[in-house]
Parts: C-alpha cells; structure tokens; sequence
C-alpha cells in the first residue's frame, strides 16, 4: 500500500474515527485504526469496538491500494503534530512508514485479519439539521448521570412520532426534555431508543457542523443507531432496559413564576456559589422586583448578590444545587430564563424565552429537583 494525503485531511480523519476508541482494549486489535487505500483515490479510514463505529472516506493519491491496520490514538497524535505538509504512507514488510518532509515514522502493523467486521450501513430512516440536533443533544445530555450504579440513566431517551422527536435525561437530580421535529423517511415513524448519552454528545459535536444528519434507526438489526453526515458515519450500541416514566416529575400546576435575565443570573450564581463548599446548595429568595442569591452558613465564608426579577405570585425561597441550576441556565440558550414553582420543597421547571416579557420556549424544559437549605 502507498499513498499521500494532505496532513490537515488525515489528522482530522484519523482524530474522528480514533476518539472513542479504548485506551486499554481488551483485545490490542480492537485499538486499531484500519485504511483502506483504493486506487480510485480515496481513503477509508474505520474504527470499531463493538460498543462504537467510526468511518470517513477522504481524497487521497494513491499509488498503490491495500489495507492496514495501526494503532488508532498513536497515528491520531503523529498525524496532528507532523509539519503542513503532504504526508506519504507506505507499507515495508511488517511495517508501516509515515513521512512528512523531514519526519519520518515506522510503526508496527497489526494483523487485519483479526479486526472485526463494521455493522453494515441500512437505509436512513430521514434526516435532522445539523446544529438542531447538536443544541437539542447538548440541552439534554447534561441532565443524564455520570455514575455507574443506575446504567440505564447514563443515557439519553429519543422518542420518535412522525416529524416529532423527544429527547429525554435524568439522574434523579433534574430531568431535561427537549422536544424538535425532524424529516422521518415514512410519515407513520414510531421509535424508541436509549443511546449512550456520551457518545451521543461526542457525535453530535463532530457531525453538528454539516447541514444534515442522516440517523440510521435499527442499524445492522436491532440494538444499534446510526448517524451519517457528509463522508462521516458512526454507529452506537444502544443500552438495554426500561427507562423510568419520569414524565410525571413536570409539575401540573404552577403558584409562582419568576423571569429573569440569563446571564445576569448566571454570572451571579457564579461568584455567590465559590463560597458554597461541595455539596452545599445556594439559596434563591425570590421577592417582588428581585432574587436575592445566597450561600455559605455559619462562621464558613458567606456570599449574596441580587440580580433584577420579574415576579408573579407569591414570594417564594428554594435553594439548589449551583452546578445543576447553572448547567440549565447554560443550556436554555435565551437571553430570558423562567423559573416555576409550586412550593419550596417541590422540583421547579426552567425554559427560556427570547424577551422579558414574551413566552416561554417550552419545546425545551429543565426540571430541578430543590435542596434542603441549612439557615
């Protein structure tokens, strides 16, 4: 195999398809990066772990056409740091030889009979914009848990009806939904899948730039799903289980509602929570005209700041997590942020409006389960 590659179209290529690989694979192949050269011009460079699948065609000026298979995340680091010019890869013997310019690279190759074998591409089953769905999955990933004791809520629920799609995450703390409409291929599309919410974040953020994302649902059989965009394709083994009827967390009714500038409140929740020490709340004392924002108890260091409100109903005093409130004020995406409540020991429900005293945004909704605050 031989072939030159300009260095900027490999290193993105390779850093694509190797950014989920393992770093301790249980088998070494499966730590590979496999090129396929092909006469006609072309590169395809693949990764697969059984878990996640990366593949991207790209030009290339090839020589001679064969397939190799190199360590992923090594080629990634070489491919990135080598100078801006045209990069010559070759196969000698057992070996496979990078040059660029005055740099040169041997490195070892792993046997391709030994590699498994890619989940076949099916039809796609319609199409998304691109920076929709990269907002929608950044929105809701947040909200799905970091942990391993509960697995099924490390993901994110899509649900599909027709043009409408529903994605859904939870931890038990706060529960995001933020539902969009998509291009489905037939008009009567009914799914449900549980995607790993951090490959999913990692997709969206490396296809989110193309204009459209194909998903490709019930990929090679059930259990996996597709995204292809471009020359670029991934699949994700979906996860196993009942996802909870968390639904039913959205209060039914609401006594007080507070409208608030985004980033005012952002930034002030900021500073007031340095003084919040782990796992300490802040406090919110929702007035007529302001929030008053406080943390810190007793002889620790304290903090409070007010920022402008716009309140309707009764005054209200809920504390929250400040990592969880700011990680829904990040991602509501409005210049306006509102805030409904039922009584202090209930969860409130935060959506973003474009202007103080338009609507609210519900397409997208953050539900905060509140803390107990020690006075």
């Amino acid at each position: 195999m031989k072939f030159r590659v300009d260095r900027d179209v490999l290193a993105d290529a390779v850093t694509w398809v190797a950014r989920g690989l393992p770093a301790r694979p249980p088998v070494p192949v499966l730590a590979g990066v496999l090129i396929v050269a092909d006469e006609e011009g072309t590169l395809t460079l693949s990764a697969f772990d059984y878990e996640v699948s990366a593949k991207v065609t790209v030009p290339a000026d090839v020589s001679e056409s064969g397939e190799v298979l190199v360590l992923g995340r090594l080629l990634a680091d070489i491919s990135r740091n080598l100078p801006g010019k045209p990069i010559d890869v070759s196969t000698d013997g057992s070996k496979v030889n990078v040059v660029c310019g005055s740099s040169r690279f041997s490195l070892r190759e792993m046997p391709v009979s030994d590699y498994p074998t890619l989940p076949s591409a099916p039809e796609a089953s319609g199409t998304i914009a691109g920076d929709v769905f990269t907002q929608a999955v950044a929105q809701v990933s947040i909200a799905a848990d970091r942990g391993d004791t509960l697995p099924i809520l490390t993901g994110v629920r899509m649900e599909i009806d027709g043009d409408k799609m529903t994605l859904l995450a939870t931890d038990r703390y706060r529960l995001a939904m933020r539902e969009l409409t998509w291009s489905p291929g037939t008009s009567d599309a009914n799914h449900v899948a549980l995607i790993p919410a951090r490959q999913l974040s990692d997709t969206a953020k490396a296809l989110g730039a193309s204009g459209s994302i194909e998903l490709e649902l019930g990929a090679g059989g059930d259990g996996l799903i597709g995204f292809e965009a471009g020359q670029r394709r991934t699949t994700t083994r979906l996860l196993d289980g009942e996802y909870p009827k968390v639904t039913s967390i959205f209060p039914t009714s609401v006594e007080t509602e507070a409208v608030i500038d985004t980033a005012a409140l952002e930034e002030a929740v900021k500073r007031v929570a340095l003084v919040a020490e782990r796992n300490t709340p802040v406090l919110l004392r929702f007035t007529d005209g302001q929030v008053a924002i406080e943390a810190g108890t007793g002889d620790d260091a304290q903090a409070a700041e007010a920022v402008e409100a716009t309140l309707t109903g009764p005054e209200i005093q809920i504390a929250f997590n400040p990592q969880f409130l700011l990680d829904g004020l990040h991602a509501v995406g409005t210049p306006f942020s509102r805030l409904a409540f039922t009584q202090p020991s209930r969860p409130a429900v935060l959506t973003g409006q474009p202007e103080a005293d338009g609507e609210s945004d519900q397409s997208y909704r953050y539900v905060l389960m509140p803390v107990r605050f020690a006075s």
